[in-house]
């Protein structure tokens, strides 16, 4: 691929602040090539070393990585608002599997009563922020109904906030953490941003494997982050016969930072088999946002005293505490029986459109036994997603999800018609004969 932008400066600095302003302009695309270390040094007239350091500042603050023969690349979303870019592109008219939104026809947040609720909310100061007791009581009950070990609880602004919050009141930039591969997009960028090495750790259908975590746990770290069902990319539910697997692998690491994500929640027909408690620092986090609506940032938390402590604290320092408009807005959806109807439902739906997409696809190696997306190994993701867009459909690269796992991409099930589900099923299996044919 052709460089297109050339960084300038004569120290790391400079040089490592031009290649972050191309990102942020978008001189540089997501996945465009920088220079090698050698001849950018050459066309600046400065020493390798230079630019080596200004690369390894990216690489740490997540802008780029290293892909060995690739070179050097800047990540397929690095940690840099570019401005009016959300998303991936959809074709005018065309079909969005691509965003990993919910319905939102299927979201009870947006309910007009619950929309007047916010008016007659009483004002809080500052010194009356924080949890509200009754959100906690609440959390505390369906955590227990799911067999979540009882811990301490709080609430944060989401589950990415609550993982970032527990990260950093553990590990050091440098740490290894394990992760889920394929995994949630934002998960692994949050990873590269704070500085953290990210492990991969396979995926199966009943969740990380068990050679996958023991190799990670053999290599070192200091965190495992897990998705407990509806897992992001693939769909992924650990069984009760692998959380129990895994749990014996952990119990021998008692100063391991467990970390669990349960998104879904409500919307899971399958229930929760946690890894929860296995070690001494764990944290249980709960997000509102696919059951319930992703304007509504909040997540409950249940862990270890130490780990909820440290998560408070670190809010006190930045945000204070989730709005209690907000939290208030939750304890009346849980205390609402059309908004439980309407989550009920929409797992059923939820369900429905994906298992359509499954079928559609017939033989293909499809996978996604629960949640709202599917995922389909490819030889050529790029191909794939270039010639399913050109058939106005819009589907997730795999790139975006993968470390060490090969090509794939996601198919969000969220908004499908299952009546469509033939049409993408066709495209796919035209695009995969026409790349076999090219292979030959």
């Amino acid at each position: 691929m052709a460089v297109q932008y050339q960084p300038t400066g004569a120290t790391a600095a400079q040089i490592s602040a031009s290649v972050e302003r191309g990102i942020r302009t978008g001189e540089l695309d997501p996945g465009a090539a920088l220079p090698s270390v050698r001849a950018l040094a050459a066309d600046l007239g400065v020493s390798p070393a230079t630019v080596a350091a200004a690369y390894r500042s990216l690489r740490e603050r997540g802008l780029v990585e290293t892909a060995g023969r690739g070179g050097t690349r800047v990540r397929p979303r690095p940690p840099v608002a570019r401005r009016g870019q959300h998303g991936l592109a959809v074709p005018a008219g065309g079909l969005d599997l691509a965003s990993g939104a919910p319905d939102r026809a299927l979201l009870p947040m947006y309910a007009p009563h619950l929309i007047r609720l916010a008016e007659t909310m009483p004002a809080v100061g500052y010194s009356g922020g924080g949890p509200l007791p009754e959100l906690l009581d609440l959390a505390g009950e369906r955590f227990a109904a799911d067999g979540i070990p009882s811990g301490r609880l709080t609430v944060a602004g989401g589950a990415l906030d609550a993982i970032e919050r527990a990260l950093v009141a553990h590990l050091r930039p440098g740490d290894k953490v394990a992760v889920e591969d394929p995994g949630w997009a934002n998960l692994l960028d949050l990873v590269a941003a704070l500085g953290y090495t990210p492990v991969s750790v396979p995926v199966d259908d009943e969740g990380p494997t068990e050679e996958g975590l023991r190799a990670a746990l053999s290599a070192g770290v200091a965190g495992l982050v897990v998705t407990s069902r509806a897992q992001n990319p693939t769909g992924a539910v650990i069984s009760g016969r692998r959380s129990a697997a895994l749990r014996r692998q952990l119990s021998m690491y008692r100063q391991l930072l467990v970390l669990e994500d349960d998104h879904a929640a409500e919307l899971a027909h399958d229930r929760a088999h946690p890894l929860a408690g296995a070690t001494g620092a764990w944290a249980y986090v709960r997000s509102l946002s696919k059951p319930y609506g992703p304007d509504l940032r909040v997540a409950a938390v249940v862990g270890d005293e130490v780990t909820i402590a440290r998560i408070e604290g670190r809010m006190r320092l930045g945000a204070g505490w989730v709005s209690t408009v907000l939290q208030r807005l939750v304890v009346e959806l849980w205390k609402d029986p059309d908004a439980t109807a309407t989550v009920d439902r929409a797992r059923d739906v939820y369900a429905t459109r994906r298992e359509a997409m499954r079928a559609a696809l017939g033989d293909l190696p499809a996978r996604g036994v629960s949640g709202i997306n599917v995922w389909l190994p490819v030889p050529d993701e790029t191909s794939m997603v270039a010639g399913l867009r050109e058939d106005g459909i819009a589907v997730a690269p795999g790139s975006m999800y993968r470390l060490l796992t090969p090509p794939g991409i996601r198919i969000t099930t969220a908004c499908l018609d299952p009546r469509d589900a033939g049409r993408v099923a066709d495209a796919v299996m035209r695009r995969l004969a026409g790349t076999s044919r090219l292979q030959a």
